[in-house]
């Protein structure tokens, strides 16, 4: 964890942005796999870890700014516990690791809380995202499942502090970055026809494992990369196919790596495999190219659109002006997806409080086809990090939808397009930060180019 200054001046800085009324931020707990006692991994919620920084179950915690109390309720271990998980240190001893110096017992925040409520204190929760937060809700503010309202002005300061990264958080994330890097170079090192899907996949996991990270979200390791979020993996290798990895790693504190990349199964990308990669990079680095503050990410990704558009028409698969194509979303059946997101402690950053906050500033988004799939297109400002991922997509179930409705024919050579269908898809994707007068690359980066890929390739093959 960072040192307790940051998260005290996190907690002072967030209530001076609310104002008044108490905050209240709930922890996360063990959820069972199969039965109670066989759990998944332990993640802590992401807003609690950003203030409070402890990350582990059964805590909760209340900022109180009217009376100026930073308070964290839970229960030290008993003698049961212990003979499980080992004499741990005192919630006291971990609490002052964050400067907290007020700990008390979880039954005692219930009765906090409805002395705050009778008070006429308003009590300020963010949106959250598991049936266990809906039960706390009700029990604690006697708000019925469904119902809850979380508190606009929160949001909205939680937004704010965490969308702009501090040096101590791009380092952290600087480190995921490095180890995401190193998943997808081992992955692009060892593809080979004959392998299974789900081989890859735990080659790729054990990079992260072997540097002490867990995965920022479920791998996507598949030879259909023209399905978006692929989570099978019993497809065979095989010569003249595509394979796309998207996976990332997840730092102890909890900070995220997202990369994607696109190799051939063989040594040597095909030429239309080539022509297609060769035009994702280009929009890639036509959006790259835009980075700095002040630019609306959502004139990056239109950018990144028209580039994709006019390379399909080069290549007789779109036709007609590229502007009006992009206009009217034509683009969207080959580039279905926004360009990027926000990313940091949690690799769609506060993905539960809603994109019209996080990436659009309360400003509403469109509903277009593939524009309303957008989930970052305010203005950029210093210390956002965000992806740039572009993709190319031939989807036959797409294609086959739009052509027997009759759109975009003015833009879209339906005739040519169907001969692409079983290409698969393509998707490379790096991190960025905003800096004062640009950008900069996060970690050490994956290799981009064919050339860089294939020799890549050429190099494990020695191994």
């Amino acid at each position: 964890m960072f040192s307790p200054e940051t998260y005290k001046n996190r907690r002072a800085e967030l209530k001076k942005r609310v104002g008044r009324g108490v905050i209240l931020l709930l922890g996360n707990d063990y959820v069972g796999y199969n039965y109670r006692d066989n759990e998944y991994e332990f993640r802590q919620d992401s807003t609690f870890l950003y203030y409070f920084g402890l990350n582990h179950d059964g805590l909760n915690a209340i900022i109180d700014i009217d009376n100026d109390r930073e308070i964290l309720f839970g229960d030290e271990l008993t003698i049961d516990m212990i003979v499980w998980t080992g004499n741990l240190p005192t919630l006291h001893e971990q609490a002052l690791q964050v400067g907290i110096t007020d700990v008390r017992p979880a039954s005692e925040l219930k009765p906090y809380l409805d002395k705050a409520r009778a008070a006429a204190a308003p009590v300020h929760y963010i949106p959250y995202y598991r049936a266990a937060h809906d039960l706390k809700l009700m029990e604690y503010l006697d708000i019925r499942p469904g119902g809850a309202m979380p508190s606009l002005p929160l949001i909205k300061a939680v937004v704010d502090m965490r969308n702009h990264k501090s040096a101590e958080e791009i380092a952290e994330i600087e480190r995921a970055c490095a180890v995401t890097a190193l998943m997808h170079k081992t992955a692009i090192a060892s593809a080979r026809p004959g392998m299974k899907e789900y081989e890859l996949k735990a080659i790729v996991e054990n990079v992260a494992a072997s540097h002490n990270m867990r995965l920022s979200f479920p791998t996507i390791a598949t030879v259909h990369g023209e399905i978006l979020h692929n989570h099978s993996y019993g497809n065979t290798l095989e010569p003249g196919q595509l394979f796309l990895l998207d996976a990332g790693a997840e730092t102890p504190m909890g900070y995220a790596g997202d990369n994607s990349s696109t190799s051939p199964v063989d040594m040597r990308y095909t030429p239309r495999q080539k022509a297609i990669y060769d035009l994702q990079q280009a929009a890639s680095k036509a959006a790259i190219d835009m980075l700095r503050p002040g630019v609306a990410f959502y004139d990056v990704h239109l950018q990144a659109s028209r580039v994709i558009a006019s390379g399909l028409k080069d290549l007789g698969i779109m036709k007609g002006d590229v502007e009006e194509a992009v206009r009217a979303g034509a683009h969207a059946m080959f580039f279905p997806t926004g360009l990027g997101h926000m990313m940091g402690l949690d690799v769609h950053d506060m993905e539960n409080y809603g994109e019209v906050w996080v990436g659009y500033d309360g400003k509403p988004k469109s509903t277009l086809f593939g524009f309303k799939s957008l989930r970052l297109a305010r203005p950029l400002e210093e210390g956002f990090v965000f992806t740039i991922e572009p993709g190319i997509y031939f989807m036959p179930e797409l294609t086959e939808l739009w052509k027997s409705q009759g759109l975009h024919k003015d833009f879209i050579n339906y005739a040519e397009a169907e001969k692409w269908l079983g290409f698969g898809g393509v998707r490379n994707e790096q991190d960025y930060l905003v800096t004062a007068d640009g950008h900069r690359l996060l970690g050490p980066g994956i290799p981009m180019t064919t050339e860089d890929v294939e020799a890549l390739k050429a190099e494990g093959m020695k191994q």
